[in-house]
């Protein structure tokens, strides 16, 4: 996919040339060490997404999951590597390199932990058909990315393979239908099939123009629980009013006549 409108390539900032080069450089170490160098491939499943070993302790395979990829193929990391070129200096450019750093780390995490959620919810049977044993890639990451670009850039253009010319909500409607025929098939990803659902879930919950859904449901429970306390604090003071026995005596007088003294002169 290219840039959007029919300018030119955006060029990518440090820090998303940093998140490239982070993710080629984990991928061409395990490319070489497992073909070239004789590296035990069980190096790579020690840090591959596992929903079992993850429920037994190993927890650090959920934060390195995302950043391995198929060492077999270049496939897998070209996709990710390409999406990421086209899609983020965009977002930088309107989020500042800070947001977009948390948003790439958060919807990745987001991601595989509702895959994990999912699968211990779904029927052992239908979990094992969606999901592998081992699950890792970055690729519901660029999901989440491709729908917070559409969100932020509507109107825009993209250019699907370099081709075909889509609209915002046609990189939506895309991102989804591929992600939907992936499961109508059982098609064997290395990120698993419940994933990339959870990267799209992140696009909309953290990736929505301010204020996101997830900012805005935060407003108003922040705004229930004000006017809760408020309504608390009024019950208790009249609450405290009524235990002291205290009134509040009108102020003001009409006869002003009576403040004249027996000589009719003005008292002090």
């Amino acid at each position: 996919m290219s840039g959007p409108g029919a300018g030119g390539l955006g060029k990518p900032s440090r820090a998303v040339s940093a998140v490239m080069a982070v993710l080629f450089g984990i991928w061409l170490m395990f490319s070489v060490g497992v073909n070239w160098a004789g590296a035990s491939p069980e190096i790579f499943t020690l840090l591959c997404g596992s929903t079992a070993l993850i429920l037994e302790g190993q927890i650090w395979r959920l934060f390195t999951a995302p950043l391995l990829h198929d060492p077999g193929g270049i496939g897998h990391i070209f996709s990710v590597l390409l999406g990421l070129y086209f899609l983020t200096p965009s977002l930088e450019a309107q989020w500042g390199p800070k947001k977009l750093l948390q948003f790439l780390t958060g919807s990745a995490l987001f991601a595989y932990l509702c895959q994990l959620v999912l699968v211990l919810l779904l029927p052992a049977s239908v979990g094992h058909k969606l999901v592998g044993a081992y699950w890792f890639g970055a690729i519901p990451m660029l999901e989440a990315i491709a729908i917070a670009f559409a969100l932020n850039f509507k109107g825009q253009t993209v250019r699907l393979m370099f081709v075909l010319p889509v609209s915002s909500n046609g990189l939506v409607y895309f991102v989804i239908g591929i992600s939907v025929l992936m499961v109508i098939t059982t098609s064997v990803t290395p990120a698993g099939l419940l994933a990339p659902f959870g990267g799209i879930a992140a696009g909309f919950l953290f990736g929505a123009p301010s204020p996101s859904p997830l900012r805005r449901l935060a407003l108003r429970l922040k705004k229930s629980r004000l006017e809760k306390e408020a309504s608390r604090l009024q019950a208790d003071r009249t609450a405290r009013v009524a235990r002291s026995g205290l009134s509040v005596i009108k102020g003001g007088r009409d006869d002003v006549e009576n403040d004249r003294g027996p000589d009719g002169r003005w008292m002090n």
